[in-house]
C-alpha cells in the first residue's frame, strides 16, 4: 500500500467537502460587513437557523441513527434535558451544554447496559 492509497480519502475530503463550504462561508462574511446585526433581516435569518438546527437535532435525538439508535430513547432525552439546563445556568455556553449532553448519555449508556 502506497501514501497515495492512504491520503486520497482525505484530499478528496478537502477539495470536496472543507474548500466548497469555506469559500460560501468567506463570501459570507464578505457579503455581511456594514449590515446591522440587529436588523429585522438578520434576526429573521438566525431564528430560522436556529429553528433549522433544532429541527435537525430533534430528528436526530428521536429517530436516532446507527449506533445512537442503541441508546433507549429516555436517555437521549434526559441527555437533551441536561445540555438544555446546562446551556442556560452556565452563561448560555454552547460547548458546556455540549460536553453535558454528550456526558449524560454515556452515563446513560453506561447505567442502563
Amino acid at each position: 500500500m502506497t501514501v497515495a492509497d492512504n491520503w486520497w480519502p482525505w484530499i478528496l475530503l478537502i477539495l470536496v467537502g472543507v474548500l466548497p463550504n469555506e469559500m460560501w462561508r468567506m463570501l459570507g462574511v464578505v457579503a455581511a460587513r456594514g449590515i446591522d446585526e440587529k436588523s429585522e433581516l438578520i434576526i429573521w435569518v438566525r431564528a430560522v437557523a436556529t429553528a433549522t438546527l433544532t429541527g435537525v437535532v430533534s430528528k436526530i435525538v428521536v429517530f436516532a441513527p446507527g449506533a445512537l439508535a442503541t441508546v433507549p430513547l429516555a436517555v437521549r432525552l434526559a441527555a437533551v434535558a441536561a445540555g438544555l439546563a446546562a446551556f442556560f445556568v452556565i452563561r448560555q455556553s454552547v460547548l458546556v451544554a455540549l460536553v453535558t449532553g454528550v456526558a449524560a448519555i454515556l452515563a446513560g449508556m453506561w447505567a442502563t447496559s
